[in-house]
């Protein structure tokens, strides 16, 4: 099996099939990590990745890494397309992964302090073409929505989570 058959390999739900964008970026040979977004062939959870989560991503520091957790790609957006909508309108991740803690106006600010490079607008108008998507609208308004009506209850972490969380805390 080659490298890049190994790092297409991403383990899914045995109930829910691959989401249909993910498969088509797998179709393709868009390399993400230009916009933060790494691939690797070593998939192996942290012990805050949800129990069941299939990543997908990491963004290379701090253990920060994108999963699918049973239709969501957890807490950024709904599903894989509207991921990568939100990656056409910021240029990277790194104001995705912050942005549950900024208000608009910071978001809005880290957006224009922090304009895609030349490297990343070729990568973003790879994925909008090859895959026919086009910018969100409103990511910031997108995220903060989403958030809000966010059952966080019903992910389900290792015990290992729970016990750096809150010793008390049971899975």
């Amino acid at each position: 099996i080659s490298e890049k058959e190994k790092s297409n390999q991403i383990p899914v739900y045995e109930d829910q099939p691959m989401d249909k964008t993910f498969q088509k970026l797998l179709q393709t040979d868009i390399d993400l990590s230009s916009l933060g977004v790494e691939r690797r062939t070593d998939n192996e959870p942290y012990f805050c990745t949800p129990k069941g989560a299939s990543v997908f991503g990491w963004t290379g520091v701090d253990g920060i890494h994108f999963c699918f957790v049973r239709g969501y790609v957890h807490p950024l957006a709904k599903n894989f397309a509207d991921f990568l909508q939100l990656l056409l309108a910021c240029g990277d991740v790194a104001a995705l992964e912050q942005a549950w803690m900024w208000d608009k106006a910071q978001f809005e600010t880290f957006l224009q302090d922090n304009p895609p490079t030349q490297e990343q607008q070729e990568t973003l108008a790879l994925v909008a073409t090859k895959l026919k998507l086009m910018p969100m609208e409103r990511p910031w308004a997108y995220i903060k929505e989403l958030q809000a009506s966010f059952d966080y209850s019903k992910i389900k972490y290792t015990k290992e989570y729970y016990d750096v969380v809150d010793q008390n805390a049971k899975p």
